[in-house]
């Protein structure tokens, strides 16, 4: 079953003295009911805006997004986003951010703080479900963001470099929770990253952008084991082939070579 789908979608935006900018053009892929797909590329080649399409933040200037065999038409329940910052909010106490999803959507509270609770002791937080956000640290605030993301039951997860702002040893461990996660609950998620190791070890396929307009130009299949356990995944003898795959797609090591080159003797 397809859960998320873009087809042949394009963005473009206005620019007040010249041509509309084109962030993504003629862009065309589906994310099936439990995989966990990356999305990398260079800056500014439109994964945000894929992400902001599929959320219905955007409407797409041709094409369409699709969740569950629907037209994206703007937010909907199917859908939640997670992004780099946690952005809990001050005044509520954990728990109370866990269920602001709910509280929007107008559900049960007595079983939206349930749901938080059992959520929070899921990811070692329990103790910590009546502290407020500055009394955490910035991992333990971005696992409550993640059980904030999960409260309100998503068939799809947009997660826009959800680990970017912690530092590498919190990172491990946050791959590790989301990815038990995912697993557990059976959910479908879309992940922006610019790590090209945690795409492979996070990831069922990585798809390849091209610079702006971005494109979709490859696709790689992770064919190793274990996806709910990307500490294992670091360990795989192939891990290190995807990589420099990657590497090599994206020009990485020949760009680093020309701006040295560039640059002249030190």
């Amino acid at each position: 079953m397809i859960r998320l789908e873009y087809r042949n979608v394009t963005m473009r935006f206005p620019a007040a003295h010249s041509q509309p900018v084109t962030a993504i053009e003629n862009v065309s892929f589906a994310v099936r009911d439990c995989e966990v797909v990356s999305l990398i590329g260079p800056s500014g080649c439109g994964k945000s805006t894929l992400l902001n399409i599929g959320s219905g933040l955007y409407s797409p200037s041709v094409g369409h997004a699709l969740v569950d065999g629907d037209a994206v038409e703007g937010p909907n329940d199917h859908v939640a986003f997670m992004l780099q910052k946690d952005l809990l909010l001050p005044w509520r106490t954990i728990a109370e951010n866990v269920i602001l999803g709910a509280e929007i959507k107008k559900r049960d509270r007595n079983a939206s703080l349930r749901r938080a609770r059992d959520l929070l002791a899921a990811f070692r937080l329990d103790e910590f479900s009546e502290r407020y956000p500055h009394q955490l640290s910035g991992g333990m605030r971005q696992r409550a963001a993640l059980a904030r993301t999960l409260a309100v039951d998503p068939s799809v997860l947009l997660l826009d470099e959800p680990f970017s702002a912690v530092d590498a040893q919190t990172r491990i461990m946050l791959q590790h929770d989301l990815a038990q996660t995912l697993q557990r609950a059976g959910k479908t998620a879309l992940l922006i990253t610019h790590d090209l190791l945690e795409a492979v070890i996070m990831s069922d396929r990585v798809l390849v952008m091209s610079p702006r307009p971005g494109r979709i130009i490859d696709e790689i299949r992770i064919e190793m084991p274990h996806r709910d356990q990307p500490l294992r995944r670091r360990q795989h003898g192939k891990v290190g082939e995807y990589v420099t795959w990657l590497m090599q797609r994206l020009d990485i090591g020949q760009s680093a070579l020309d701006e040295q080159a560039a640059a002249g003797p030190a």
